[in-house]
């Protein structure tokens, strides 16, 4: 594999550039394998919950596609929690972070927040204010996410329930991650 020349960026030419421009094209097409590779670390982690991680996204993915959600939200679904493993304490930011540039303004927002709209159904048995959530009643996505929490998210955690396997997914994943909006790549 050809490389660049430079080693700095202000000496850098445009030929410099153009390998650069390749090389980002072939690793770019490997995002959705590396996401579903990091999707699977959740496997086996139950973190105290009936289910391990990697089932409780299969499960919300797997309800939201039954009940006929399209294909970038049931993506959302199965990526909401990729952010336990490096992002224990802000999960949802990372999730939102990584399918920034392949989503809309209102999942990326969900995936953003839906830590706080879960925790209606149990921050108060942890002392929390489970309200806390409304202090976003006024965003248009406020519904959005506090539907998904308790259609899809909150509903998740049945080890009876029988979830459509990852392979089931992982097409899906390519293609919404295959193409990027530009209205979310200038970041809002």
């Amino acid at each position: 594999m050809k490389r660049a020349t430079f080693t700095s960026f202000r000496t850098s030419t445009k030929e410099d550039w153009e390998i650069i421009g390749e090389a980002f094209k072939d690793y770019a097409r490997g995002l959705p394998q590396r996401v579903i590779t990091h999707l699977k670390l959740l496997e086996g982690d139950c973190g105290g919950f009936p289910v391990d991680r990697l089932e409780h996204c299969l499960q919300t993915a797997t309800r939201a596609y039954e009940a006929g959600e399209d294909e970038e939200y049931v993506v959302v679904a199965l990526l909401h929690d990729i952010g336990d493993t490096l992002s224990t304490f802000d999960h949802g930011e990372l999730a939102a972070a990584i399918l920034k540039p392949f989503i809309s303004e209102a999942n990326y927002w969900l995936l953003r927040h839906h830590q706080i709209f879960q925790g209606y159904d149990y921050f108060h048995h942890l002392g929390m204010d489970r309200n806390m959530r409304d202090k976003y009643k006024d965003s248009p996505y406020y519904e959005h996410t506090k539907r998904f929490c308790e259609l899809y998210d909150g509903e998740a955690f049945d080890p009876n329930y029988e979830s459509k396997p990852l392979e089931f997914f992982i097409p899906m994943v390519e293609r919404v991650m295959a193409r990027p909006h530009t209205t979310m790549k200038q970041g809002k």
